[in-house]
C-alpha cells in the first residue's frame, strides 16, 4: 500500500497521526478539480461551488453518522473548536471544563475566550495509567452550577487514549451541560457514529485518518444549536441575513450554517470536494478488518517496548485504536526526536504528558512490520526500550 501514497521511500513514516498521508489517487481528484476551476473561477466558485459541496457534505454524512445540514466544512479541527469558543455565549463567573489531556491549540483557543469574558477554564486531572471506567465520574465530579460546557478529546494527541465520549456526552446532557469533543484524530480511526456519540459539538480533521488533502476538516453542530455558531469570518453569508445580496448564490447557502459558515472570504474549496475521492480510497483500502489488523500490531508493538523498558503502559489495549504511546526514559523529549531522525531516518513525534515521556506511534495502513522493527532497533540502540 505504501506505492499508493508519496512518502520519501527513504523514511521510516511513523507519524501519520499528526498530518496524515494523502494517497495519489486522492490528490489527483483534488487536482481534477483545481483544474475545472480554473477553466471559470466565477463559475466555479460563484455559481457551483454550493451544489458541489452540498454534494461532498452528503457523502460525508454517511460515512460519520450524521445529517448533511448538520455539517460544514471547515480547513482543520483547530478552527471548529475556535468556532465553538468563540460563539459560545459565556458570562462573567462561568466555566469551560476541559481533561488535561487536550491538544494544546485548542487548550490555547478555550482560555482566549475564557479570558475575553471573565470565565474561567478548569481541568480535570485525569491520572495514568488511564482508568476508563472511572473516566466519566472523574470529569463531571468537578462540573460545578456555573459549568457552561464540556471539551473532551474523542481521540487524545499526546497519549494516544481512546475517550469513552459517548458515555459522557449522555451524562453531560442528563445534567444539562453542553459537550464539545475533539475529534481531530478520530474519522478513519475509529468508527464514528456522531449521532450515537451524541456531543452537541463535534469537531474533527479528515486530513489525518481519511486520508484527505490538507486542509479538510468539519464542524458537526446539533440542529438546536445552530443559531449559536458564528464564523470567525464575517462574509456574504451575514449580508445575506439582512437583505443584502453578493450577486453569487454560492456565498449565500440555504442553511444557518452554509450562510455564516461555507463562504468565508475566497479561498481553495477542493480539499473538501476531494473529500469523497478519499472515502471511497478509504473504504476500498483502510476498512475494518484493516483497521483491526494495525491495532493488534500497534499495541503488540507497545507491550514489547514497555517490557523491554520496566517503563509500564497507560492504558489496555482497547484504550488505544490506531496510535500508540511507547513509553521511553528521556529527559529531553525533542533531541531525542531529532536523533530518531537524523540518525535512524524515523518520523516519530515525541511526546510528554504528566511527567512521563512517549514516542508516539501510528501504525497507519501503508505501516509495514520491518518499519514498526526499526523503530524497535533505534529504541534499543538508543538505549531506550532495552
Amino acid at each position: 500500500m505504501r506505492d499508493l501514497f508519496l512518502l520519501d521511500p527513504g523514511i521510516v513514516f511513523l507519524n501519520h497521526g499528526s498530518f496524515g498521508a494523502c494517497p495519489a489517487e486522492v490528490l489527483a481528484a483534488q487536482r481534477r478539480w483545481q483544474d475545472e476551476m480554473e477553466r471559470n473561477p466565477v463559475a466555479f466558485l460563484g455559481r457551483r461551488s454550493a451544489a458541489l459541496l452540498r454534494q461532498a457534505r452528503e457523502a460525508l454524512a454517511g460515512f460519520v453518522g450524521a445529517r448533511a445540514d448538520d455539517l460544514v466544512f471547515v480547513p482543520n479541527a483547530t478552527t471548529a473548536v475556535d468556532i465553538v469558543a468563540r460563539s459560545l455565549p459565556l458570562q462573567p463567573g462561568d466555566e469551560v471544563l476541559a481533561t488535561d489531556h487536550e491538544y494544546g491549540a485548542c487548550d490555547a483557543a478555550w482560555q482566549r475566550a475564557c479570558a475575553a469574558r471573565g470565565a474561567t477554564l478548569r481541568r480535570v486531572t485525569l491520572p495514568l495509567p488511564f482508568e476508563r471506567t472511572r473516566f466519566v465520574d472523574r470529569v463531571l465530579a468537578l462540573a460545578g452550577p456555573r459549568t457552561r460546557l464540556i471539551f473532551a478529546s474523542h481521540v487524545t494527541s499526546t497519549t494516544a487514549l481512546v475517550f469513552p465520549v459517548a458515555e459522557l456526552c449522555a451524562a453531560a446532557r442528563e445534567r444539562g451541560l453542553l459537550t464539545l469533543v475533539d475529534g481531530a484524530h478520530a474519522p478513519g480511526q475509529v468508527e464514528l457514529d456522531l449521532e450515537a456519540v451524541g456531543a452537541d459539538f463535534y469537531a474533527a480533521n479528515l486530513h489525518k485518518w481519511v486520508c484527505a488533502p490538507k486542509g479538510a476538516g468539519f464542524l458537526h453542530a446539533r440542529a438546536a444549536h445552530h443559531e449559536m455558531l458564528h464564523a470567525t469570518v464575517t462574509s456574504w453569508g451575514y449580508a445575506g441575513e439582512t437583505g443584502g445580496h453578493s450577486g453569487f448564490d454560492a456565498y449565500l447557502g440555504t442553511t444557518t450554517l452554509e450562510r455564516r459558515l461555507q463562504w468565508q472570504g475566497t479561498r481553495d474549496p477542493t480539499p473538501w470536494l476531494a473529500v469523497p475521492a478519499a472515502l471511497a480510497f478509504h473504504r476500498r483500502h483502510l476498512g475494518p478488518a484493516l483497521r483491526s489488523h494495525a491495532h493488534t500490531r500497534a499495541v503488540a508493538l507497545m507491550r514489547r517496548v514497555a517490557a523491554r523498558s520496566r517503563l509500564a503502559a497507560i492504558g489496555a489495549d482497547d484504550d488505544f485504536a490506531l496510535m500508540v504511546p511507547l513509553p521511553v526514559a528521556t529527559d529531553d523529549p525533542d533531541a531525542l526526536r531529532r536523533r530518531l531522525f537524523e540518525r535512524h531516518a524515523i518520523e516519530v513525534p515525541v511526546t510528554s504528558h504528566g511527567g512521563r515521556n512517549f514516542v508516539r506511534v501510528s501504525v497507519a495502513g501503508y505501516t509495514t512490520d520491518a518499519e514498526l522493527a526499526a523503530l524497535e532497533r533505534a529504541l534499543e540502540e538508543e538505549r531506550l526500550g532495552a
